[in-house]
């Protein structure tokens, strides 16, 4: 089985604020993305150069729009848990979460079941792009909470198109990424068993590190839930 980094979350209490932040903090202007209907949440993309696919999410519930999920259906990322946004208030955009690209989601899906971990449901979703209709499939639980406090992935599988063929270089490199938690028996065993065997968490509080180069600086991301 096999499994890569593929984006890093972002979120912002709007989408306005997260695409200041991108600019002011990392010295990039974010291209558009797109709106998830499922989630009622919209997003700006930036690609992460020096790796294959990889890409910076900002994403924010879209005002302007009421998830199609039925309630009870909460959005994903943990959106609608309301310490999360009141900390997006007060603390504006940070890093809450990454997605992990694998090549047979169903089975990345099992093995975890196996471990006693339930990532959700496996959803089918799409958006338009200029290079042609975007594709995926996306472990979500129906309560849309995250595991271990953000820091075990969430699974994705990409059709014929990945975001990374529609955007521009950005100079923004992703140097590495570090995760503590103190549960790091469970989360690492959790990561190697999908194909992720190089990344290991750190047995500390829970808190995910990004570190990044703009080509002109270093720059480090981090957030404690």
């Amino acid at each position: 089985m096999n499994a890569a980094f593929d984006h890093l979350v972002v979120a912002a209490a709007t989408l306005a604020e997260g695409v200041n932040w991108c600019e002011t903090t990392l010295g990039c202007t974010p291209a558009p993305g797109g709106a998830h209907a499922l989630f009622g949440t919209h997003n700006r993309l930036l690609r992460l150069d020096g790796a294959e696919r990889t890409y910076l999410e900002l994403l924010a519930i879209n005002p302007a729009a009421r998830p199609t999920r039925a309630a009870p259906l909460k959005r994903w990322f943990d959106l609608d848990d309301p310490s999360l946004r009141e900390r997006l208030r007060v603390h504006g955009p940070q890093p809450i979460h990454w997605v992990a690209r694998v090549d047979d989601i169903e089975a990345a899906r099992a093995v975890w079941l196996a471990q006693g971990i339930d990532p959700g449901p496996v959803l089918t979703a799409s958006r338009e792009t200029p290079r042609g209709l975007l594709q995926w499939r996306i472990t979500v639980r129906d309560d849309g909470a995250r595991h271990f406090d953000g820091l075990l992935p969430t699974l994705i599988q990409w059709g014929g198109i990945h975001p990374v063929a529609t955007l521009p270089p950005s100079g923004l490199q992703l140097r590495e990424l570090s995760l503590s938690h103190p549960r790091t028996a469970a989360l690492n065993a959790a990561l190697a068993a999908i194909g992720l065997p190089g990344l290991r968490a750190r047995e500390a509080e829970a808190s995910l590190g990004v570190h990044l180069h703009n080509g002109r600086q270093a720059l480090h991301l981090s957030a404690t839930p």
